[in-house]
């Protein structure tokens, strides 16, 4: 439990750092690099997040766990805002966070392999397989089970998987 002249950012960053996404709970919601600021005036915290995309419906369920985890600590005056721009990218996510996705059998976002000229690779990507590492895989469904996932398929080991799109 934090007392109140002990609410620093640097607490705040440290807390949230343990709040979860609800979609992919091997992930925190700084390994996606959701949240934007913090700011600490006196008793008052104020949390700036951005969805990875708008309307995501993780966002409420995020935005209650931050208020959660936060009220255990001690901390009451919270405000939660969330911003759309700029808009989330990928980009944003960190380096443990796109591993973590990985031994969780999800392919994290990548360049664009073969994008320049897909005539002479047959695809516009080549994600590689979470689970073996292969590169000969293929689209299934543009949409995994999120909006923000598409649906790929291994041709080597056979085992359908996620891939956490690029954006």
């Amino acid at each position: 439990m934090i007392q109140q002249e002990q609410i620093t950012t640097e607490n705040i960053w440290s807390i949230l750092n343990t709040v979860t996404d609800p979609e992919v709970p091997v992930l925190t919601i700084l390994d996606l690099g959701i949240v934007r600021d913090v700011k600490v005036e006196e008793r008052n915290v104020e949390i700036v997040i951005t969805p990875t995309y708008s309307g995501c419906p993780a966002m409420d369920v995020i935005s209650m766990n931050i208020r959660m985890t936060l009220l255990q600590q001690g901390i009451s005056n919270i405000s939660i805002k969330q911003i759309l721009s700029p808009a989330w990218t990928t980009d944003w996510m960190t380096e443990a966070g796109k591993q973590k996705l990985k031994a969780y059998g999800i392919a994290p976002p990548q360049y664009k392999q073969a994008v320049c000229e897909p005539e002479l690779f047959g695809k516009e990507e080549a994600i590689q397989c979470p689970l073996c590492n292969s590169y000969n895989t293929r689209l299934v469904s543009q949409f995994g089970s999120t909006a923000c996932k598409a649906l790929y398929q291994c041709n080597d080991c056979k085992e359908p998987f996620d891939y956490f799109k690029c954006h």
